[in-house]
């Protein structure tokens, strides 16, 4: 698969599949300074073991991931991540914004898109994430999107080799700004078109 195969479509971006052919793009996205000093991490990850990882996630039904496509050009900007815990039906969040397009306001839409998936198509009770409390886009993305401060971690990530709290954060279905798109789009099979 070489073009994008869009799930959900949104203003500006569009949820799809991740695509085996741009495996080495997220790899090198994942491994980015500014992804791992966002992420907390320390040491990148090898080739051989993002590689080696990439079927199983793809064959594990509790973490849908989804590649975050620009519909202007269909250019992957991003990649979004839920990973599932069925047993109370929440979802853990984890958003990536390839390095170059950062700054460019995708984070607050890629996030909307992907709780409005989580809500109304996978029908999550409630979805979290942590932060680092110094990455103030990132909270400011995620608040936009219908996120909530719920609680914090002291001391628990790095920022510049330091450690610094992270910040829970999560939402219900209550919390989604809308409007839904999938809502708005999408006619259950067999239903009729309102006339």
């Amino acid at each position: 698969m070489t073009e994008p195969h869009i799930l959900l479509t949104g203003q500006t971006l569009a949820l799809g599949m991740p695509r085996r052919e741009m495996l080495e793009s997220y790899h090198a996205w994942e491994n980015d300074p500014g992804t791992i000093l966002g992420y907390g991490n320390q040491m990148p990850q090898s080739w051989e073991v993002r590689a080696n990882g990439w079927e199983r996630q793809r064959s594990n039904h509790n973490y849908p991931q989804f590649e975050v496509v620009r519909l202007e050009d269909g250019a992957a900007v991003g990649m979004t991540t839920l990973n599932v815990d069925q047993m109370v039906r929440t979802a853990e969040f984890v958003l990536l914004i390839a390095p170059k397009e950062r700054g460019k306001g995708y984070a607050t839409e890629a996030t909307r898109l992907t709780l409005d998936w989580a809500f109304h198509l996978a029908a999550l009770r409630m979805v979290w994430l942590k932060v680092l409390e110094p990455n103030a886009a990132g909270v400011t993305a995620y608040e936009k999107a219908g996120f909530k401060h719920a609680g914090r971690l002291r001391g628990a990530g790095y920022w510049l080799g330091r450690p610094v709290d992270e910040l829970l954060m999560d939402a219900v279905p209550e919390d989604f700004p809308g409007p839904s798109v999938v809502t708005s789009t999408v006619q259950p099979q067999g239903a009729r078109p309102q006339e």
